[in-house]
């Protein structure tokens, strides 16, 4: 289950006081860090993140709240470095408007540049290169690229698709990779190329 901007502040407001005191805090020191008047609303939070399996309580204890395995966990997986940005999704069918979902997917063998970023792939005409839907692809922002690169490609400054670029002098062929599905060609000035994969992580359920 999904944390609540909130109930996040709280679990680091947590961490924050033990690291400081090397002791749990108590909710009204808990509410103090917190800037809030009610004790109720901390027991409530205490309450839900109990349920979510990020605190542990012990009752016979005055400072019985404790932080559990699973958020340390989640706080090394988000600091790991060579974490990069989820930009969003790109279209492998047609092209689609792209946006920003935000959040970090970690690919620490193959990021060594802040020029990297990562999108989650939607649609099947790469997959004769072996690019599923629900893949993700490691993309390097470059502007110029060789004949046969798999590119993120803007196209008429609006819509992003992925796929293999050809330059054909005046126009510019999108080719996917998949043999039911045509290739885009677009004039050469409505092109923008965001970037060249580098690399797939697919991930098995």
């Amino acid at each position: 289950m999904a944390l609540t901007r909130r109930q996040k502040e709280v679990l680091d407001a947590i961490a924050s006081f033990v690291k400081e005191h090397q002791y749990n805090p108590s909710f009204d020191e808990l509410a103090s860090a917190l800037g809030l008047a009610s004790l109720a609303t901390v027991h409530k939070h205490i309450l839900a993140l109990e349920s979510k399996q990020y605190l542990t309580r012990n009752y016979n204890r005055s400072r019985s709240v404790e932080l559990t395995p699973k958020y340390f966990e989640e706080q090394r997986q988000f600091d790991e470095p060579g974490a990069i940005p989820l930009m969003g999704r790109i279209a492998a069918g047609q092209p689609v408007e792209s946006f920003d979902r935000g959040g970090s997917v970690s690919f620490a063998d193959f990021a060594n540049s802040a020029d990297t970023y990562a999108l989650e792939v939607r649609g099947d005409s790469m997959i004769e290169d072996h690019i599923c839907s629900g893949d993700f692809v490691l993309v390097q922002r470059i502007n110029h690229v060789r004949n046969g690169d798999i590119v993120v490609a803007l196209v008429e400054k609006r819509e992003t698709t992925l796929k293999r670029f050809y330059d054909e002098g005046d126009a510019i062929r999108l080719q996917p990779a998949n043999s039911e599905m045509s290739p885009i060609r677009v004039p050469k000035p409505d092109v923008e190329i965001q970037g060249k994969v580098l690399a797939v992580l697919r991930k098995y359920r």
